[in-house]
């Protein structure tokens, strides 16, 4: 018995010799596991915390905290100067969930604004406790996005979010798999303080992955508690009936966050949603149209292969057809950018796919690609990182990904410059083309 272990062992290892380990610079190293991280209470039961915001409409933010007594106000209060609030809100609505043993502080959401463009807001909530400051996002181009999925609490979690927090952005993305609480709801109470310092100066805005699920046979069959009680998006505003897809307009872009772990074939509610949702795009008010999910449609990984094939079958078409610019995904551990594909081809008028899963999750990455990688597979590489969209105009973006342990954050391991649809003559129907091209010689 032990030879023949011993020879499965062998050939294990000689397969995984003989496949690539990244499409990197050979003169890489790929970072080594780091340590999971716990965060306890830093405050006093009467004082808030993990506190995060998020994009409500145009001009409105919402604001999130939990605080341990049940009686706390859900007041914020705001203003333009440090410690001057001259405005406060109490729109909004306070929660509180049970999961078996475990019970949750009370989780306060209240919408603030209007608002202004690109304006440094400081506020308080609950009528005490410190004080904190947000940037809202600007009403014209250029935006910068920071995209990251897969968070999880670890060592290289912590390393990541100090990279994003680096260098300034407006809005940040998260297709996915925020805490890896995974049903131990503590953990999604130390998220909620790890992400704090960066979730409370500019607007997260999430979407589901599996470990957001947390189902439990007959006692939780519908799963998402947690998830759907802490980080509430706005969905409503966008007409859908569920936090577990939404879509929101910020300075010339439409982003739509679609749920992986929720019907999508023909007959669903998310299918019928994101028909309506895609006919009501005007490109020439948001030229550029990104679209996130949890599990990839692409994938050269060896990790969940397949996972994303039968929601590609349901709903590529569609955006195929809405000429949408690039689809971010997460789930893989590891980084990859497709050429332009639709239906498994390259195509100039299919979006760019991105799996950017590489936050810094307690599951390692995924370091085992295809072996030869398929020709759509423009770069791929197994590190933990983030990624940068910078939308210059409504003609052109550039997106770079950044690894972790790179000393300088600002280089760029991969990088892309993209044209928009909304001004693509081959791609765009003749009358739309003309459309635009007219509204950019008016703006000249």
């Amino acid at each position: 018995m032990a030879k023949i272990y011993s020879s499965l062992l062998f050939f294990f290892l000689l397969l995984l010799n003989s496949l690539p380990n990244f499409d990197a610079s050979p003169e890489y190293s790929r970072p080594p596991p780091h340590p999971a991280i716990f965060i306890g209470p830093t405050r006093s039961e009467s004082e808030t915390e993990q506190v995060h915001i998020s994009l409500v409409g145009n001009d409105h933010m919402k604001v999130t905290w939990i605080t341990s007594h049940k009686h706390e106000k859900s007041i914020v209060e705001y203003g333009t100067s440090s410690g001057n609030y001259d405005k406060s809100s109490m729109t909004g609505e306070r929660m509180s969930y049970r999961y078996f043993f475990y019970n949750s502080g009370k989780i306060h959401h209240i919408t603030i604004g209007p608002l202004g463009p690109n304006t440094t807001y400081y506020y308080r909530c609950g009528g005490n406790g410190p004080e904190f400051s947000f940037k809202t996002p600007p009403s014209t181009f250029p935006i910068e996005f920071s995209i990251v999925g897969d968070l999880g609490q670890t060592e290289w979690t912590a390393s990541t979010l100090e990279h994003i927090g680096a260098k300034d952005y407006d809005v940040l993305l998260l297709p996915g798999d925020l805490s890896y609480a995974d049903t131990q709801q503590p953990l999604w109470d130390s998220f909620g303080r790890l992400v704090e310092p960066y979730a409370s100066k500019r607007p997260w805005m999430v979407t589901h992955g599996n470990h957001e699920i947390e189902t439990f046979p007959i006692i939780y069959r519908h799963g998402f508690k947690a998830y759907n009680s802490r980080w509430q998006m706005p969905y409503q505003e966008s007409g859908s009936t569920s936090n577990l897809y939404y879509s929101f307009d910020v300075a010339g872009c439409h982003v739509i966050m679609l749920g992986s772990y929720v019907d999508f074939d023909a007959q669903s509610d998310q299918y019928t949603w994101l028909q309506a949702d895609l006919a009501k795009v005007d490109r020439v008010v948001t030229p550029w149209i990104f679209v996130l999910v949890h599990v990839p449609w692409y994938n050269s990984n060896l990790a969940h292969k397949g996972e994303g094939e039968s929601m590609r079958k349901s709903m590529e078409e569609m955006l195929y057809n809405s000429r949408v610019d690039v689809v971010f995904a997460g789930h893989v551990h590891a980084y990859e950018r497709f050429t332009r594909v639709y239906d498994n081809k390259a195509d100039p008028c299919g979006p760019i796919y991105i799996t950017i899963g590489d936050g810094g999750n307690r599951e390692g990455l995924a370091m085992i690609f295809e072996n030869p990688s398929p020709s759509v597979s423009m770069f791929r590489e197994a590190s933990f990182g983030h990624g940068r969209l910078k939308v210059h105009n409504k003609t052109h973006a550039h997106w770079s990904w950044h690894r972790n342990n790179e000393a300088n954050n600002t280089f760029m391991a991969d990088e892309l410059w993209l044209k928009s649809f909304a001004f693509s003559k081959s791609c765009l129907p003749h009358d739309k083309f003309q459309e635009m091209k007219t509204q950019i010689k008016d703006e000249l």
